[in-house]
């Protein structure tokens, strides 16, 4: 079973990151960008994933993410790239449990 964990949220875009219950790793990355009527995204999963089973997760985000913001659309477009992560960067170090923006 996947679960979505939303990572970040702006008026217009959203970023989620995928577990399955039997996986201690990330098992990919959702995000999603509102245009408009358009919902553009990049789904980026691990190199497990077939076809069918990445179908079948559009299938689940389309229906657990996007139907419950509601939100009348056109068209959803999304992009998918499958490999293995390499790894998380960033120009600040952040103390463990700190999130970016926060005051210590």
């Amino acid at each position: 079973m996947i679960r979505f964990e939303r990572e970040c949220r702006t008026p217009f875009s959203e970023v989620y990151t995928l577990y399955e219950d039997d996986q201690p790793q990330p098992q990919g990355r959702f995000d999603v960008h509102f245009y408009g009527r358009i919902i553009h995204a990049t789904l980026c999963v691990s190199e497990r994933y077939t076809t069918d089973e990445i179908q079948d997760l559009i299938a689940d985000l389309d229906d657990e993410l996007l139907d419950a913001i509601g939100l009348e659309r056109e068209d959803f477009v999304v992009h998918v790239h499958q490999g293995r992560e390499v790894g998380v960067f960033s120009g600040s170090a952040y103390e463990e449990g700190e999130e970016p923006g926060s005051e210590n």
